[in-house]
């Protein structure tokens, strides 16, 4: 699988056709979803505004209405030309008080760390369980890779990545989509904090130990390393947010 068909797959976890109604509203969640996630790095093209709007069944003026929202939220800008399009704008975390209370308010923290677990767990004790093919084990150490070379202003969206692509993996297309939308909440909350060199090299042993039991198709390993990671990063956040 190449390069550019990997990111295409990743962007059909998220992007998808909204339902009558809320065409708006749902488009507009689903490119934050792809902006918070990392799916488009920063610098980089969204696709086309034909294929979003094809991905997600909705007319392109409407399209162009959440485009304006995200450029006047500062997370897309515009380019005119002929290598133009819409750019995702690099995202700087913000390490405010005030912002990480803001956030806080807005979604139930403990709710959303517990979710996380259960779908995380989940999705690592399916793969080790079932096995992955040659392409999906490839895919998984690609991933892991990508972490351990990743330079600290990227790590987060590195791990992002390696994350989602178990999850994908898990052959869950419902469990995929809504482990996009936590981990876009939890990674709201990593953006607050800052990067503590020492717990990332702990956090790549364990996706190193995580990946070596779920291509070793050691089931209970995967689901107690991965329990334990997300146990890491919750405790990690709960000291910066009480």
């Amino acid at each position: 699988m190449t390069e550019k068909s990997e990111s295409a797959d990743r962007l059909t976890s998220v992007l998808r056709p909204v339902r009558g109604g809320n065409g708006f509203e749902e488009a507009l969640e689903q490119i934050l979803q792809v902006v918070r996630l990392g799916l488009v790095p920063g610098g980089e093209r969204l696709p086309a505004e034909r294929e979003l709007a094809e991905r997600m069944g909705i007319s392109r003026v409407t399209l162009r209405e959440v485009l304006k929202v995200l450029q006047e939220e500062g997370l897309v800008e515009s380019r005119r030309g002929r290598y133009g399009g819409t750019f995702v704008i690099h995202r700087q975390g913000t390490g405010s008080e005030d912002e990480l209370r803001r956030r806080i308010a807005a979604i139930d923290v403990e709710d959303t760390l517990r979710f996380r677990e259960v779908l995380e767990v989940g999705a690592a004790g399916v793969c080790a369980t079932h096995g992955l093919a040659a392409e999906g084990a490839a895919r998984l150490r690609t991933a892991l890779t990508a972490t351990r070379d990743a330079p600290l202003d990227d790590y987060r969206r590195c791990d992002t990545l390696l994350h989602l692509t178990l999850a994908e993996l898990s052959g869950s297309p419902t469990l995929t989509t809504q482990y996009a939308a936590v981990r876009a909440t939890v990674n709201d909350l990593l953006d607050c904090i800052p990067l503590l060199v020492r717990n990332l090299e702990h956090s790549q042993q364990q996706h190193v130990a995580l990946v070596d039991a779920v291509l070793e198709r050691d089931a209970d390993a995967a689901r107690e390393v991965m329990r334990e990671h997300c146990a890491g990063t919750a405790a990690l956040l709960r000291g910066f947010l009480t």
